[in-house]
């Protein structure tokens, strides 16, 4: 099929390797055409170091002639220009392919429910799970979960992007699946800041269970089902965040914790992990919809009031008595 990327970050450029090892003509589009021309020679040692990149594929700057065409849309635009790009798509007959993991601040909204508004629901999927770029670009085992309100469609992306190293399961909660990947990268700061602040396992894995309970509270209250919470979207992806040093959210957790500030950090890395906006865009959610979500408050306090993290964790363990839900 004649696909379209959407965004040549990292993530981009990993899944646009999928789509062309598995036979199809792929083009690459981004805002920044240095980005392109450097993914068109081959390499890219600061999106993807080690990883032999396809030449003949298509890195295209003109947007137009990008989507002109395609059967297929991927965007991979972070959740903060996601709308931006996805108005100029009304119109367009493809079926559009989200993998960005975020929350739409305004409104709420996932990134599937901002394309609803530019296609109909059947030609709108998304694709989340435990996965980071290089790991998917080198071919190392990964699984992850494709959603659609219609099978007929998640099937047809699941076909489009599975290899033998590249397992896709397909799910029709949409939604489930994009709160779960949006969600945990929230929870993996707070994560970070365990580590940063020199707690040990029992403090993260009490801190991941409990989360998940959390989010799976918040995205039912936004009608995703409980269950999805606990597949790869949800469990799967929380865990991955969460645990691994390659995690830029934990990153950004663990930094805090050690006592940087937020604006020496934003200093050093100008373009932050998703979880930082993810983070105050899931705690008015929660607001909105008054759910309890303890844990992504005091994320939100971290990262946006100035909390300091000793106190944030003692706040979070001295609340009063409940039973485990």
């Amino acid at each position: 099929m004649r696909i379209c990327v959407l965004g040549a970050g990292a993530w981009g450029a990993a899944l646009a390797k999928v789509l062309h090892e598995n036979g199809n003509f792929v083009k690459l589009w981004d805002i920044n055409a240095s980005l392109l021309a450097e993914l068109q020679s081959g390499r890219s040692e600061k999106l993807l170091p080690g990883v032999a990149l396809p030449t003949d594929w298509k890195t295209e700057p003109d947007f137009a002639k990008a989507v002109g065409g395609c059967e297929v849309l991927v965007l991979a635009i972070p959740s903060q220009f996601f709308r931006e790009v996805a108005v100029k798509l009304k119109g367009h007959p493809g079926i559009f392919v989200s993998v960005t993991k975020g929350i739409e601040f305004e409104t709420g909204e996932t990134m599937s429910r901002i394309l609803r508004e530019q296609a109909p629901p059947d030609r709108v999927a998304a694709l989340s799970g435990p996965s980071f770029a290089r790991e998917v670009a080198l071919g190392i085992p990964t699984t992850v979960v494709c959603a659609c309100e219609s099978d007929g469609t998640a099937k047809t992306v699941q076909g489009l992007f599975h290899r033998p190293e590249f397992r896709i399961y397909r799910s029709t909660d949409i939604l489930g699946v994009e709160y779960g990947g949006a969600l945990k990268n929230v929870i993996a700061v707070g994560a970070g800041v365990g580590d940063g602040l020199g707690y040990g396992d029992n403090t993260k894995a009490g801190l991941v269970t409990r989360a998940l309970s959390e989010m799976r509270r918040l995205g039912v209250a936004c009608g995703a089902q409980a269950d999805t919470f606990s597949g790869l979207s949800g469990l799967g992806d929380l865990m991955l965040t969460c645990f691994s040093k390659q995690s830029r959210n934990r990153d950004l957790g663990e930094r805090l914790g050690r006592g940087e500030t937020m604006a020496a950090i934003q200093a050093s890395h100008p373009k932050l992990a998703e979880g930082y906006p993810t983070a105050r865009s899931a705690h008015r959610l929660a607001k909105e919809k008054k759910v309890s979500t303890p844990i992504i408050d005091e994320v939100h306090a971290m990262l946006y009031e100035g909390k300091e993290p000793k106190k944030a964790v003692r706040d979070l363990i001295s609340r009063a008595f409940k039973a485990e839900d």
